[in-house]
Order: structure tokens, then C-alpha cells, then sequence
């Protein structure tokens, strides 16, 4: 029984990691959002312990920060933060679509084709939470389909605290991923051609820096209740 309960509160405070996540990943929790305890206990219908073991859990990921007598908001990474996360991401995704080889990409055609015309609708609409979401999705994927979990783990938070870089330091509202280079990176991977690939993502996220205004934001009021509602 003692087992199970154990289990129980992994899984329950699990679920609250991944909505707060998810919510984050998607530019409904902007950086230096107050995560309140008791809205959140509301909202997702939760323990209060559970939720405190999910913002620490996070601050451990350093996607929230805890502050004496302020408690928890989302992060507000820095423009040296920035800058070092690009760095890590540059490292993790060239490592991952090297890995990436051809049959796999047969056995994942499915998978990548349906992502790719999900991204393309989303791009040519002008929902900006289904864009951001579905532009991550790719780098999500590509991690996903290598098969090596360790890297797949690494760039999973670094997406997540690039979605707030984003949200802090873009210059403009439209979302810098561009789906025409994803286009590409699926064509080099399909033909096995690892250097094309290599070169077209480090290309790739050398754009996205270079669109970022790297000076401190201020945080905007956010409602947290409206922000978590149907995650």
C-alpha cells in the first residue's frame, strides 16, 4: 500500500510538472508570471503539497525560480542565460539529427509527415499559441525519434527556457521558427545526409539568436486561473 501511494503522489505531482510546463512551453505563463500556490491548488483540482513539490521540481530545471517572502514565478532568464542556451541547444541538436539516420526516418514517415502538415495549417493561420507550439514540436520530435533518451531529456528543458527567452527578448510577435527549414532538415535527414542537416539547423538556430533583442523585459500581469484553464 505504502508503495502505491508513493506512486500515486509521483504521478499526481508528474501531472502538475507537465501542465505548468506545457502552459510555459506555450507562452501562457510569460517569465516573472507569480505562480500562486492557492490558484494552482484550485485550478488543476490539486494537493497543495503536490503543488509545492511540482514548483520545486521546476526550480530544480530552473524554469521557476523560489524567492523568500515572494514565493514562485516563472523564469526570467538573463541575456547571458540566453546566450548559453542557445550555445547547449546548438550542441544537443547537432548531436541529435547526427544520430538521426535514414531508416529511421522510414520508420518514423508517418510521424514526421503528419507533424509537418500540422505545422505548415499552423503557420499559415495566425493562432500564435498553436505556431510556438507546433514549430517546438519539431525540435521535440527530431530529440524524440533519435532514440537517445538522455538528449531527448536535454533539449525538452532547453525548449522549454528558450519559450521564455523568446517571450522576453523577440523583437517582434511573429514567431522566428521557420517551417521552410524544417523542410529542409527532414530532407537531409531523409537522405542520410548528416552534414546538410548539421549545417541547416546550426543555421537554423544561429536565426533565432539573431532575433532576440538580449536586454532585460519586464514581466507582464498574467491570470493565472485563465492561463491554466483546459491544459
Amino acid at each position: 500500500m505504502a508503495a502505491k501511494t508513493v506512486t500515486s503522489k509521483q504521478a499526481e505531482v508528474q501531472r502538475i510538472v507537465d501542465v505548468l510546463f506545457k502552459a510555459i512551453a506555450q507562452h501562457r505563463l510569460p517569465p516573472g508570471t507569480r505562480l500562486i500556490e492557492a490558484q494552482i491548488v484550485e485550478t488543476l483540482q490539486a494537493n497543495r503539497n503536490h503543488v509545492q513539490a511540482a514548483l520545486q521540481r521546476l526550480a530544480l530545471q530552473r524554469v521557476v525560480t523560489i524567492e523568500p517572502n515572494r514565493g514562485a514565478m516563472v523564469a526570467q532568464p538573463s541575456a547571458k542565460e540566453a546566450r548559453e542556451i542557445f550555445a547547449a541547444r546548438r550542441a544537443i541538436e547537432r548531436a541529435i539529427v547526427e544520430s538521426i539516420t535514414p531508416a529511421i526516418m522510414h520508420k518514423q514517415r508517418q510521424r514526421v509527415a503528419t507533424h509537418m502538415s500540422n505545422e505548415r495549417k499552423a503557420t499559415s493561420a495566425t493562432d500564435r499559441r498553436a505556431i510556438v507550439r507546433e514549430l517546438s514540436e519539431f525540435h521535440l520530435m527530431l530529440g524524440e525519434i533519435s532514440g537517445n533518451s538522455v538528449l531527448s531529456e536535454i533539449l525538452a528543458n532547453l525548449m522549454v527556457r528558450s519559450s521564455l527567452i523568446v517571450a522576453l527578448y523577440q523583437r517582434n510577435d511573429v514567431p522566428s521558427c521557420a517551417s521552410d527549414e524544417h523542410q529542409q532538415i527532414i530532407t537531409a535527414l531523409e537522405k542520410g545526409d548528416h552534414e546538410r542537416a548539421a549545417a541547416v539547423m546550426l543555421e537554423h538556430l544561429g536565426e533565432l539568436e539573431a532575433q532576440l533583442d538580449l536586454d532585460d523585459q519586464a514581466a507582464p500581469e498574467i491570470n493565472l486561473r485563465q492561463a491554466l484553464a483546459g491544459l
